[in-house]
């Protein structure tokens, strides 16, 4: 690891976290990050190992030439930057802490009740000095006419103590999940041997440790894919400035939902929403290709699966939707079975590496372990408990949590993006959203009368900020780059902490910057990450309603500490759901264990109802019968050399989605401010 590699690392993540709010919402361009492969990073990185980096490696003495260790820390670095610009984080947080000022004008229900008292001292923004500029501002923007806003004229003095409220709660939480990576990187990479299928691709693009190009590059069949999916895409991106000069789009995909009437059942649970979203992602199909036969099939057929249950139980008269509440936050029935398959899948890692995990904390406590553990693993478990202690302290200090409410959420959000983690590195799954959250799973199991309005508000508005949109969520990214790194000889614990420094650097510079330009431009009110604001005051609203109903509202929450555990009321029906999509996740994991031809793998729970899920199912099978053709009629020759084919479809759809941003961006600097005609490749 060279100090060359740290800074340009560095750079980049500062570049991605200030960068993406233009392209994605001035612009309007398909999302700069979006997912855990984002087009922005592995386009340009085709694009600069293709071409840029022969020319560098010639034009710059043997000193300057870049080795593949230093290629991989940047990209580690740049990849974890990636969680902080899209809808994990940024997408949601500016709007979540002032938003709700402008709400609570508009919404009568919001001053009946009183729920704008339930916000802690610093968790919004402070409107009362200006609000015409700090609230208003924000909304319909400051810059007047053509004149640029001056970087001083963004009322940072409003926003500055609602900062410091939350960037420790942040940061504490980040420094956690990047030291738990650290520490469960040689179980998963070592001991399990799982499969890493992104990082998989990635190595196959770096150069070799001599510097010379990957023989990837030299490969017919892999420009061969590269270029089909390229033309596809470049062609369907021309289709959009130029549509009466050619002949129309290239289909990706076919609406099947007339066959919804086929199967009442089917059409009952949802089905023709499912069949209308049909869409072949090359990368998705690629990725499936490189997987155990039994991943890529659970993952293609397991919404097909959800859809028939939820028909079953429509047909009934029972839905899957809400017992009390709404996505994200509601008990329903979709997010308690989600959110218990991610428990129990939780348990299977937990209990598949019980034995160096216990040595690992046993050793980072001072006790003695019979196996020796790496001082990367130790100070990541000692690193990981004290990021924990903190932010249970903070919250309960700051936030108003009690300690025992703070420390389950937290490990409730570790839990759940830990197993993120996993997913990723064992099926490649690199578009995940969960439904439901840590404070979902308190709800359910303390009940509201023992939590108390006020203290559920609380974990809603700590969920919006750090765990809502988890398409972009930062666990998966440092699994994956720890890995990406320690293959490419670089010592994985001084990769995490620069990957901390990289995540200090990039909120450093995202915050100020899409801050500045919310309010030169202001903010669409009607845009979805805006409403969501809303959402964890309507929910309360919704909670105080129905125990004031029930003459419980009183003494609601009155009880504090240790003493909640003894007012409990859990939800039943959530709970029943909660362990029975647990208990599926475990059977079917001591299935796979006791027979090796067990056709479907667990993780067709954790996102059968999701709409990642049904976005990528189509690709996933798809992928599967591509697999299984291909080594049932060519064997696995035939099989092993058509591994680079796969590649270049991913690199193909890679250029395919950075083009248009760069032409984006080109026209959007030439025009002097027109925008650009938008082009999407992946699910927004």
């Amino acid at each position: 690891m060279t100090f060359r590699a740290v800074i340009l690392g560095l750079i980049g993540a500062a570049f991605i976290s200030s960068y993406t709010y233009f392209n994605d919402w001035i612009m309007r361009q398909t999302m700069f990050v979006g997912n855990f492969m984002p087009i922005s990073v592995y386009g340009f990185l085709v694009v600069f190992l293709a071409i840029l980096y022969p020319l560098w490696q010639r034009l710059t003495r043997s000193k300057g030439k870049l080795q593949r260790s230093e290629l991989a820390v940047m990209l580690v670095l740049v990849l974890a930057a990636c969680a902080i610009p899209g809808s994990n984080f940024l997408r949601l947080f500016t709007p979540a802490l002032i938003m709700p000022h402008r709400f609570e004008l508009t919404e009568p229900g919001w001053q009946q009740q009183g729920v704008m008292e339930l916000v802690p001292e610093n968790m919004l923004v402070d409107i009362s000095e200006d609000p015409d500029v700090v609230l208003g501002g924000f909304t319909r923007g400051l810059m007047e006419a053509e004149d640029r806003l001056s970087f001083s004229d963004v009322p940072w003095h409003a926003w500055r103590p609602a900062l410091w409220f939350w960037l420790p709660i942040i940061l504490s939480l980040w420094i956690a999940l990047v030291s738990l990576a650290v520490v469960v990187h040689k179980q998963w990479a070592d001991h399990e041997h799982l499969p890493y299928p992104i990082v998989t691709f990635t190595k196959a693009l770096l150069p070799e440790q001599n510097g010379e190009r990957s023989p990837i590059f030299g490969n017919p069949i892999f420009w061969l894919g590269l270029g089909a999916v390229f033309f596809i895409h470049f062609y369907n991106y021309m289709n959009v400035w130029f549509p009466r000069h050619l002949f129309g789009q290239v289909p990706l995909g076919i609406d099947f939902s007339p066959l919804t009437e086929l199967s009442s059942t089917f059409e009952q649970g949802g089905g023709r929403t499912l069949l209308e979203m049909y869409t072949i992602y090359f990368t998705v199909v690629a990725v499936a290709y490189f997987l155990p036969k039994e991943v890529s099939l659970s993952l293609g057929i397991g919404p097909f699966i959800w859809i028939f249950i939820a028909g079953i139980f429509a047909t009934y008269g029972v839905g899957v939707g809400g017992w009390q509440g709404t996505w994200p936050f509601g008990l329903t029935m979709d997010s308690m079975m989600i959110m218990g398959a991610y428990f129990g899948m939780l348990l299977v890692l937990l209990f598949t590496g019980r034995q160096y995990y216990a040595a690992v904390f046993r050793r980072a406590l001072g006790f003695p372990a019979s196996e020796k553990i790496e001082s990367s693993a130790l100070w990541g478990a000692r690193f990981f408990m004290m990021g924990m202690i903190f932010f249970t302290i903070y919250t309960a200090r700051f936030a108003g949590l009690d300690w025992p409410i703070a420390l389950l959420f937290g490990l409730g959000c570790v839990a759940v993006y830990l197993v993120m983690g996993r997913l990723l590195a064992e099926t490649g799954l690199f578009f995940i959203v969960v439904s439901g959250t840590p404070a979902t799973i308190l709800w359910a199991v303390f009940g509201a009368r023992a939590l108390g309005p006020e203290l559920l508000f609380i974990m809603f508005m700590l969920s919006l900020v750090l765990f809502y949109d988890t398409r972009e969520a930062l666990m998966p990214y440092v699994v994956n780059g720890l890995k990406l790194a320690d293959d490419c000889k670089a010592k994985v614990g001084r990769t995490g902490f620069f990957v901390v420094v990289a995540l200090m650097v990039g909120l450093a510079v995202g915050i100020p910057t899409t801050l500045y330009f919310q309010y030169e431009r202001g903010v669409d009110v009607s845009l979805w990450k805006i409403e969501q604001a809303r959402r964890p005051f309507n929910e309360t609203i919704s909670i105080m309603q129905r125990l004031d109903a029930q003459g419980q509202l009183e003494e609601a929450g009155q009880v504090a500490g240790l003493r909640r555990f003894g007012q409990m009321s859990p939800h039943r029906n959530g709970l029943i759901a909660f362990i029975a999509a647990a208990g599926l996740v475990l059977a079917f994991s001591a299935m796979r264990l006791r027979f090796t031809k067990w056709p479907l793998h667990p993780v067709m729970f954790l996102v059968w109802s999701t709409y990642a899920g049904n976005a990528f199912a189509q690709s996933f099978f798809f992928g599967w019968l591509v697999k299984i053709s291909i080594t049932r009629f060519g064997g696995p020759s035939v099989y092993q050399r058509c591994k680079p084919l796969m590649f270049g479809l991913i690199a193909g759809e890679m250029l395919g989605g950075v083009l248009p941003m760069v032409v984006s961006f080109i026209f959007y600097i030439v025009s002097g401010g027109t925008i650009p005609r938008p082009f999407e490749i992946m699910p927004g």
